[in-house]
């Protein structure tokens, strides 16, 4: 019982030793910086600007360092932390005030990114940028609860590092604003509700996260408790969360069926490539709980069907998530067998015939190489004659 005892004393001083912070933290400093940051005027202004143009590019270029770029210069983060303060510290007048600068900054990220993309010439063939900002889930909430308790803790520090830069990365308050605007600007209700359900799920967390670290902190509070307002205000927080969290835990097991479900598409797939002797799958493609099965060569006929799409009722893929699309090439398998052997056929016999010429060339040159060296010994020859014939001419002298 006392070597229990003692072990528990020792793990509770190594817990304290490591990760005790109040003697690393200011948070007076830090609540004045965070009050500080709320106010959208002079600066703010024109950060806010340069992040939804930034934003806006990025989403419409389909551009994860751009977007990354507007992330870290966006000021939205100090008003969402202002919130969280406020609360968390009894501050009625900056819980006003923050409030009404997040909204503020909304309305105008909201108006700008809306203009952006009605006036952008360029159309998105593939937004996947977008579109991954439009269907938020619980591990959104997670990223945005998790990543606040870094943000205000970094605050709080007396000697402030990089977290900031990662939780701005991280929690992205920017692009989702202006996806809603590329909604509006579009007409597309689904990528505007989608995205302001992000944002709502970001802003949300972050100050909930915020709240409960002000109070961890034990930040001094501006007026006193009261004990009615207090429960009134944690059950209106309660509330909030849950009509919050809830439809993001339904996206999330969402999420999590449909790709269980085209996991085990793909390994049926596999594991089925050949529908029967002569018809083969040459392209799968999944889209929810859908599939559109594209089959080339022989026709299927109806017997073949039942029996592929049995197989895949055992594997619990519904036979009526499957499209069968036929591409019969206008032969059997036997034939393109014969096709394609006769094809390496006739290429055998052309190199075959081919080496049989490249040997003939071979000869003919070798035989001119040695008719070449037969000519160039002769010409030497007459050479040296011709010499030796110079040499041995007698001289004639002239007369005085």
């Amino acid at each position: 019982m006392e070597k229990t005892k003692n072990i528990w004393n020792l793990l509770g001083r190594f817990i304290r030793r490591y990760m005790y912070i109040y003697d690393q933290v200011d948070t007076a400093d830090a609540a004045e910086r965070i009050k500080n940051g709320i106010w959208f005027k002079g600066p703010n202004v024109w950060i806010l600007a340069f992040a939804i143009v930034l934003a806006s590019v990025g989403l419409n270029v389909n551009s994860t360092a751009v977007i990354i770029g507007a992330m870290l210069v966006s000021p939205l983060m100090g008003p969402i932390i202002g919130v969280g303060l406020a609360m968390g510290t009894n501050d009625t007048d900056l819980l006003k005030s923050a409030a009404k600068n997040l909204l503020v900054m909304v309305v105008i990220s909201l108006l700008a990114s809306t203009i952006f993309f009605l006036l952008s010439p360029l159309s998105l063939v593939n937004p996947t940028e977008i579109e991954a900002r439009t269907s938020p889930t619980i591990y959104d909430v997670l990223i945005a609860f998790f990543g606040g308790l870094a943000g205000i803790l970094e605050n709080s520090r007396k000697e402030r590092g990089t977290v900031l830069s990662g939780v701005a990365i991280a929690t992205a308050l920017m692009p989702p604003l202006c996806t809603a605007g590329y909604g509006l600007a579009h007409l597309n209700f689904h990528f505007f509700f989608g995205a302001l359900y992000l944002f709502l799920i970001n802003s949300v967390f972050i100050s909930l996260a915020t709240y409960m670290m002000v109070k961890y902190l034990r930040f001094r509070t501006v007026s006193g408790t009261d004990a009615q307002g207090l429960k009134k205000r944690r059950r209106i927080i309660f509330l909030m969360l849950t009509l919050i969290i809830v439809p993001s835990i339904w996206s999330a097991f969402k999420l999590v069926s449909d790709n269980n479900y085209e996991r085990n598409v793909h390994s049926f797939i596999e594991d089925n490539r050949m529908v029967s002797e002569g018809s083969y799958i040459y392209d799968c493609k999944v889209k929810g709980r859908h599939t559109n099965i594209t089959v080339g060569g022989d026709e299927l006929s109806d017997i073949e069907k039942e029996a592929f799409l049995r197989k895949a009722e055992s594997q619990n893929i519904k036979r009526s998530s499957i499209t069968i699309t036929e591409h019969s090439f206008g032969m059997s398998q036997k034939d393109m067998d014969e096709l394609i052997n006769a094809i390496y056929t006739r290429t055998d016999n052309e190199l075959e015939r081919n080496d049989e010429e490249v040997e003939q060339l071979k000869d003919r040159l070798d035989k001119l190489s040695l008719q070449l060296d037969s000519l160039t010994q002769m010409a030497s020859e007459l050479i040296s004659e011709r010499d030796s014939l110079l040499t041995s001419k007698p001289q004639v002298h002239s007369r005085p």
